[in-house]
């Protein structure tokens, strides 16, 4: 089979690999119908996340079973399914109280095309994919949703969604922030699962004019950066519902001013580097909980896809291109937002 490998910044090329195969009982084989482009993709393909290639890429996919172990539940050949992105058990302790980024059954990190962040997997732009605990893990694709829509459900649309679901849930109706940025789609995705949860008032901050659109398209107050200032886009205003996707300092430093008192404030990513500075004595004064860490993929992707079946959220709302699946290489690198890789 073929899998699109990342061999190095700006190189990735089709390869032939072994074809994937059932290893365990829990397994089950899947072909990948549609693919996201995930936030982190193209910084990978760039090197501006530095990852040590070769390792095959892709991860946020819809597909269909063609194989299964003997105990990979009811799943069936034909079975069209979603494909939460990292690896989760269902058994140890994380995976039963929704901690499924920490399945105690894998190594840390481990999922689909991350490579050695992810204890190679395989990845989502493969001819197949073997899929471990699938009894557990996989989720069927809803009658009548399109796998383009639904294919980045279990990560980055998870991933906007539970940066405002839990704040909301405490605070009806809150105000929320959102300031984007390189967590491209999953500030967008955040947006839109803040106005489907009821916020009254969503401000969008940014400063690449096509997401700003986006964004007021989708309902948000989208305020524009001007001349690098970041905080000045919102002023003295304070809300109690913050959301970082910028992931660098800027956006950061603007996302933690504007968390008002006893506010929350969650980060889609740890920073561009090793290490980040936090204001600590200030986040300290104002009581302000701070949250940043990975999705759990597994835990939260059912909620999103209630929500996209009931109308109140539509993920193909921001995806700019559809491309098939020879197109990936030079796709991976494509500057627009969100990008779906069609088998």
């Amino acid at each position: 089979m073929r899998t699109l490998m990342f061999e190095g910044p700006g190189a990735l090329h089709w390869r032939e690999v072994p074809d994937a195969r059932v290893e365990h009982g829990r397994d089950v084989v899947v072909r990948p119908l549609a693919v996201a482009r995930c936030d982190l993709d193209p910084a990978i393909a760039l090197g501006l996340y530095p990852m040590a290639g070769p390792f095959p890429m892709g991860h946020e996919m819809v597909g269909e079973v063609v194989d299964r172990g003997d105990s990979a539940g009811d799943w069936q050949p034909g079975d069209r399914v979603v494909v939460p992105f990292q690896i989760s058990c269902g058994e140890c302790v994380p995976c039963r109280i929704g901690r499924t980024n920490a399945c105690a059954a894998v190594p840390p990190g481990a999922s689909f095309g991350l490579g050695p962040a992810g204890a190679h997997h395989g990845s989502a732009l493969s001819d197949l994919v073997r899929v471990p605990f699938a009894d557990f893990s996989l989720l069927p694709l809803p009658d009548g949703l399109d796998p383009v829509a639904a294919c980045g459900i279990p990560d980055n649309v998870a991933d906007g969604y539970r940066c405002v679901a839990d704040p909301l849930a405490d605070r009806p109706g809150e105000a929320v922030l959102v300031v984007g940025g390189l967590a491209a789609s999953v500030g967008l995705y955040a947006v839109m699962a803040a106005r489907a949860l009821g916020s009254g008032h969503v401000v969008y901050v940014d400063d690449d004019p096509a997401r700003l659109d986006r964004a007021d398209e989708l309902g948000a107050d989208a305020r524009a950066v001007v001349g690098g200032d970041w905080v000045a886009a919102v002023g003295r205003e304070r809300f109690a519902i913050t959301v970082d996707a910028n992931v660098l300092d800027p956006g950061r430093t603007l996302a933690i001013t504007a968390t008002a008192p006893c506010g929350t404030c969650t980060s889609v990513s740890g920073g561009a580097g090793r290490t980040v500075e936090l204001p600590l004595g200030v986040m300290y004064a104002k009581g302000i909980t701070y949250e940043v860490g990975r999705v759990h993929a597994r835990a939260t992707a059912p909620a999103v896809l209630d929500l996209v079946t009931r109308g109140h959220l539509d993920p193909a709302a921001i995806i700019d291109a559809v491309v098939p699946f020879d197109d990936a290489p030079g796709a991976m690198v494509d500057p627009r937002t969100k990008i779906v890789f069609l088998a």
